[in-house]
């Protein structure tokens, strides 16, 4: 049920806009979680589903220049449901397909080397380890957003 859920909420149109908060770019005087001049940051999350917006955010922070501005086209390239745990550090410890985008093996590969290379995300300090799940709305032209955070389609 979940999955169909996830899947249906992926394709329906016109989803939440993001609040202006998370909407906001870093500031220049900000460093991304898990970059090299920062420190890791930590999560203030007490739910997985919260924890997601933090993720999300993670993740756009450091693939800024990847992120689909605007609302996206009717006909996207892919879409693929990724669950992801997060360990007690902020490290990947593991990510499961839900609804992998078989036709677009390139954006699997893509998509698991993006979440890989965001580690280390917020350290969930509220839980010993998380498990989250997002959906990745792939445009044709390599550009995605994610569905916790998406600006929502034409």
């Amino acid at each position: 049920m979940a999955l169909v859920a996830a899947i249906v909420a992926a394709c329906k149109s016109g989803p939440q806009a993001p609040s202006p908060q998370d909407a906001q770019p870093a500031r220049s005087d900000q460093h991304p979680a898990g970059s090299a001049t920062g420190p890791v940051r930590s999560s203030a999350a007490t739910t997985p589903r919260a924890y997601r917006r933090d993720a999300a955010g993670h993740i756009y922070g450091l693939n800024a220049q990847r992120i689909y501005k605007g609302k996206l086209p009717p006909l996207l390239y892919a879409i693929g449901v990724l669950e992801v745990d997060i360990d007690r550090s902020g490290r990947v410890s593991a990510l499961r397909w839900m609804r992998a985008p078989r036709h677009a093996p390139e954006v699997v590969k893509e998509i698991e080397r993006t979440v890989r290379a965001a580690a280390p995300f917020p350290v969930p300090a509220h839980m010993q380890r998380v498990t989250y799940t997002d959906t990745w709305l792939w445009d044709k032209s390599g550009s995605f957003q994610l569905d916790t955070l998406t600006e929502g389609q034409l």
